[in-house]
């Protein structure tokens, strides 16, 4: 019997090709299954999906300060501690490290002064994020209520103290797809000293489907690795066989409906191809001006690099990104001991490019719609750890981190913490009232933004009451027509 080509390569779909896609997605362990009934097919992709009402965020820059920043030094002036500083704590106090442990109470050595025209007290350590007092809200009453670093890092990016969950980012893009098919929905920029805490963890999509996954951009070049193809398949070469692996591709999924990994992992791969040209755009600095470099510190060695990475993260957004996690290393604000050098080091590099991303993103219009979150899994405690080398140890039950635009109200305070600032005992926000917030923010209803699963339904907040904390959403816009 007569065949052509195009039969013969048709037939053949599965046949070498197809052996080269299996090994492919057993590479990535999501070889396909039996097929499933029809009934039982669902859809997920990147598209941007419907919210349950008008959403006052469109996009969120998380800067992640893994190691419990201090916020009896830098956001939360005691009055009473520096009073009764190196006398004994009148309590009792949950240590991490108790063979370092000490009574003694340990008021700031740095000035605390009102910023701005709303006031807000703020640390002379965080000298430029006081240029932006007016454009944030200070919480400072957060509560994970554990101690390790993992677990509050859990809580405070996964919904729970234990692992396995999907991460923030994961359920923000799966509820709300992304604005650009060009680019992933969820990147993470790592810091060239390491990962946080727990690794990958802190960006794997868990249960959900991989193509909600964090997209790793490294922190030297090149950024993305393999993003380039071979000089051989440049250009035409390269878009004909991708264009025939998508078909193939495409016939492979037809006979697998409903395996959403697969699915998934094959749209890995169609926007891999698509990134080739638009992730090297978006990753280029030159094309920002050198006054935009200056603003983020990319002429000072103490700032070039975090500043560097700021910038990709609103170039990131701009192009319809919706999600952006910028990580600080492992243990970057972890000081037990020598906090008096630590410390300002780390400010230092920091604080420069957190607030010109404030006045990057207002000065763009992009404020309004873009939520940008500074802070880590806890804070420390108000006596002194490591008496030959003065640190603080963990606080979960009382510590701040700082929210800007997105609906959010600016320049307020936002709760409190008792006269030592050990515990927050003022309109408390846990970490599932965070949560709860942001998915309203992006116009969700939190309690539906779930995922089935064989054991029934599971979401961000399951099993929170998770509050909205409305004393601090600005009001929203008035309604046109």
């Amino acid at each position: 019997m007569f065949h052509s080509r195009r039969h013969f390569l048709q037939q053949q779909a599965f046949g070498l090709s197809g052996l080269a896609l299996a090994w492919l997605l057993k590479q990535d362990g999501v070889t396909a299954a039996p097929p499933k009934p029809e009934f039982d097919r669902v859809a997920y992709d990147l598209l941007p999906k419907p919210t349950d009402h008008p959403p006052q965020a469109t996009a969120m820059i998380s800067m992640f300060m893994q190691g419990g920043p201090s916020h009896h030094d830098l956001f939360d002036p005691e009055p009473e501690l520096l009073k009764r500083h190196l006398q004994e704590f009148p309590g009792e106090i949950k240590y991490d490290n108790a063979a370092e442990a000490s009574a003694k109470l340990f008021a700031s050595p740095w000035k605390f002064s009102p910023r701005g025209q709303c006031g807000m007290e703020l640390s002379e350590l965080v000298p430029h994020l006081g240029e932006v007092a007016d454009e944030i809200c200070l919480i400072r009453s957060m509560h994970t209520g554990v101690n390790n670093h993992g677990q509050s890092i859990n809580a405070m990016n996964t919904g729970r103290i234990l692992g396995g969950r999907p991460a923030l980012g994961s359920w923000v893009t799966y509820a709300l797809g992304s604005a650009s098919q060009e680019l992933p929905a969820f990147v993470v920029l790592t810091d060239p000293a390491g990962v946080p805490v727990l690794g990958v963890d802190n960006w794997r999509s868990g249960w959900l489907p991989s193509l909600y996954q964090g997209t790793v951009v490294r922190p030297k070049e090149p950024r993305i690795l393999n993003l380039d193809p071979p000089a051989r398949l440049a250009g035409a070469p390269q878009a004909t066989m991708l264009d025939y692996l998508q078909s193939l591709n495409r016939q492979h999924l037809e006979r697998y409906p409903g395996e959403h990994d697969l699915e998934a992992r094959i749209q890995s791969y169609e926007l891999a191809a698509r990134m080739q040209v638009a992730a090297k755009e978006a990753l280029d600095l030159s094309q920002e001006t050198k006054a935009t470099h200056r603003l983020y510190g990319l002429d000072d060695p103490t700032t070039a690099e975090y500043g560097a990475r700021c910038l990709i993260a609103r170039r990131l957004v701009e192009r319809g990104v919706r999600f952006v996690q910028i990580h600080t290393g492992n243990q970057t604000w972890d000081h037990h001991g020598g906090i008096a050098k630590k410390l300002p080091a780390v400010c230092q590099r920091t604080d420069r490019p957190a607030a010109a991303l404030i006045q990057d993103l207002r000065a763009r219009g992009l404020l309004d719609t873009t939520l940008v979150h500074w802070g880590g899994e806890m804070g420390r405690l108000p006596v002194i750890q490591n008496e030959k080398n003065i640190g603080r140890d963990h606080n979960t039950h009382g510590f701040s981190m700082w929210l800007a635009g997105g609906g959010l109200k600016a320049g307020v305070v936002h709760g409190a913490t008792d006269e030592f600032g050990h515990k927050a005992v003022e309109n408390v926000v846990n970490h599932f009232d965070y949560h709860a917030t942001l998915l309203h923010l992006f116009g969700l209803e939190p309690s539906r933004v779930t995922f089935a699963r064989p054991n029934g339904t599971d979401g961000l907040i399951e099993g929170h009451d998770g509050k909205i904390v409305r004393e601090i959403l600005r009001d929203p816009p008035p309604t046109t027509g």
